[in-house]
């Protein structure tokens, strides 16, 4: 698990606009998961935490304001910064500065907008992941399943970590959809698959080795996204002073933080 956090950061600064890139307004949505959910089945935990920023790249455009289309159906509870105007959003949706005279920073990401989500409910998972090992006497016999349970989602260099018995050798793969690779210094199975969406929401993997059941866990399960999870979009950017249209560039990066079948 060490080894995540870095090639984490790297996969999402893999996501993120490059400058250069960037319209004079540059709006990111931002949103991380953190997820335990028990062996035999069960959600223990899981949390979303999400992040409107706002960067103004050319000071032309800094009294805006951006529109958002909210298609949530989970009932995640928004929160606007301190200096949004709280009552224009929960109106119509729209982001802007209480103070409209004033301008939003120059070459500054700017949080506008907060949300956290919380829940046990095993169907709200992204992804379900189901590992069963056998005790055949002499070793262990492993199938591991996923399945997508938001089919609205797409999610990208998804990675399942299963930890092996060191000292054993090599597991002995059977089936396996995706790719695989054995790490052998740090005793772990890695199933890799480039996409998971709803053309291939399941898929599986099944392996053997000398062990005993408990030596399977956790698994650990890593992706990114570019759908964001409570389905929050950017429709509009517009200059406060006229109403008029702003041109704008937009990414979403949905990433995990921590994510374990225990």
């Amino acid at each position: 698990v060490g080894g995540t956090k870095s090639s984490l950061s790297s996969a999402v600064a893999k996501q993120t606009t490059p400058v250069k890139d960037q319209e004079g307004v540059h709006i990111a949505i931002e949103e991380k998961i953190s997820l335990t959910a028990g062996r035999d089945g069960g959600l223990q935990n899981m949390e979303v935490h999400g992040l409107v920023k706002v960067k103004v790249n050319d000071e032309t455009y800094g009294k805006i304001k951006v529109n958002v289309q909210n298609n949530d159906k989970k009932g995640i509870q928004l929160q606007t910064h301190p200096n949004v105007d709280k009552k224009l959003f929960n109106a119509s949706s729209c982001i802007a500065l209480k103070n409209q005279e004033k301008s939003f920073p120059l070459n500054t990401d700017v949080g506008v907008l907060k949300w956290r989500f919380q829940t046990q409910d095993e169907d709200m998972m992204p992804l379900q992941i189901n590992c069963w090992p056998n005790d055949t006497g002499s070793g262990c016999d492993v199938n591991i399943e996923y399945e997508l349970k938001q089919t609205d989602l797409e999610l990208h260099d998804v990675t399942i970590l299963i930890p092996l018995p060191s000292g054993v050798g090599a597991p002995v793969v059977g089936d396996c959809d995706g790719e695989y690779n054995f790490d052998s210094r740090k005793s772990v199975l890695q199933w890799n698959l480039a996409v998971i969406d709803a053309n291939n929401e399941s898929g599986s993997m099944e392996f053997s080795i000398a062990g005993h059941p408990d030596d399977f866990f956790p698994v650990n399960v890593n992706f990114i996204s570019k759908n964001s999870y409570c389905d929050l979009q950017i429709t509009e950017v517009q200059n406060c002073s006229d109403d008029s249209p702003v041109k704008f560039s937009s990414e979403v990066v949905f990433y995990v933080d921590r994510y374990e079948i225990v």
